[in-house]
């Protein structure tokens, strides 16, 4: 069985977590290991990636700070100005406005397959950085002073940190024999990208129905990305309906609020479910992204908190080397892993408890909620509150 010299971090998955953790932990200087099962395919920008996140300003900050977020931005990227969220079945609308909130916009639109692409690159040019890919974890065994990896290669890592980045059926997260508190919404996300009538404005719009939130994120073309909650059933319904009654169906739904839908894209729906790791940290391997959580899309947050996870790590990193202390030591890790803990569930529980409340019919909801928006709406400081809670702010 083959060996390499001992890192200070090995990450397991190169999605946009475990890559930008990567290329954080590398800047701070240590070496790195970062195995990968399949090397990511190249961005095309004539081929879309349907599945696209509302990046939030901090992760925006956190890529720039890498030397990454050029390269997204020069390549594809939608800046949103506005956000308006009202309800189906009640009067009342939240509006959030960049020039009220002081701001050049509230975030991005970014395709998922464009981050992956331009990190790989990144990760693949920094020296600190040694790549195993195609490659898969095997087995992991841990000790008082680090980790030993065993790779299908044959190939033996050893490390002082392990990070499993490696998504919603972490093989990391299954190793170390962490439980997971899990919720199956019975819900899909069916995601498209579609033309209409008038211009999306540079605004993020969402609509609450009974069935689930309607959402149309900006794109760069002039079109939007849609993200439709519905129910299983009624999701396979709706892809099998042909171009023409889906466009109607669906401007039926968002109100036509852009005018009639003209034009939608190839269609695929997947599968909503909440997914909690109880635990984040087990001695000296560490759950991130994906792994640790997975949250209902509702407010596209779920890369953002992923990647305030790695803020977190490399900012407890930072405090440790500006100190000479151990990054290691189990009270660090802990802290860090105590706080990621805590507020990856308190979002998790407010984007389920939001969808329950806005996604039903009920007579005592629906007379409640549309006078919340209103207020919020009229409120600019609660406003703002809500949207620096979003934008990581």
């Amino acid at each position: 069985m083959s060996r390499r010299e001992p890192c200070d971090v090995a990450i397991v998955g190169a999605g946009v977590v475990g890559s930008t953790a990567a290329l954080a932990l590398a800047r701070r200087g240590l070496r790195v290991a970062i195995v990968e099962a399949h090397p990511p395919a190249t961005w095309l920008a004539e081929a879309p990636d349907l599945r696209v996140y509302a990046f939030a300003p901090d992760a925006q900050a956190l890529l720039a700070s890498l030397g990454v977020w050029a390269a997204v931005a020069a390549a594809r990227v939608q800046p949103y100005r506005r956000m308006r969220v009202w309800d189906a079945a009640a009067a009342g609308e939240m509006t959030f406005d960049a020039d009220a909130l002081g701001r050049d916009c509230l975030g991005h639109i970014v395709e998922h397959a464009l981050l992956v692409d331009r990190l790989w690159a990144a990760v693949g040019r920094a020296p600190a950085i040694e790549r195993y890919c195609p490659d898969k974890l095997r087995e992991l065994d841990q000790d008082e002073t680090g980790t030993s990896l065993v790779l299908d290669s044959g190939l033996r890592l050893r490390a002082r940190l392990v990070l499993g980045a490696d998504g919603a059926a972490s093989r990391v997260r299954q190793l170390l024999g962490l439980s997971t508190d899990e919720h199956d919404y019975g819900q899909r996300g069916l995601v498209a990208y579609v033309r209409t009538e008038r211009p999306h404005e540079d605004t993020c719009w969402q609509r609450f129905l009974p069935g689930g939130p309607l959402a149309f994120l900006p794109c760069s073309d002039g079109r939007s990305s849609i993200v439709w909650t519905v129910a299983d059933v009624e999701a396979q319904r709706l892809l099998a309906l042909d171009e023409q009654r889906f466009c109607a169906e669906l401007t039926r739904a968002f109100d036509a609020r852009l005018g009639e839908v003209t034009e939608v894209s190839e269609r695929q729906a997947f599968p909503l479910r909440r997914k909690l790791a109880r635990e984040m940290l087990s001695g000296r391997v560490a759950l991130i992204g994906d792994a640790a959580h997975v949250v209902h899309p509702l407010a596209g947050q779920g890369v953002n908190l992923g990647l305030r996870d790695v803020a977190a790590l490399d900012a407890m990193v930072g405090d440790a080397q500006a100190t000479g202390r151990d990054f290691t030591a189990a009270h660090r890790l802990q802290r860090w892993a105590r706080a990621r803990l805590s507020e990856n569930a308190v979002a998790a529980y407010s984007f389920e408890t939001i969808n329950r409340v806005f996604s039903n019919d009920a007579l005592l909801p629906t007379l409640i909620r549309g006078p919340l928006l209103g207020l919020a709406g009229k409120f600019p400081p609660l406003a703002q509150f809500f949207w620096k809670r979003a934008a990581g702010l």
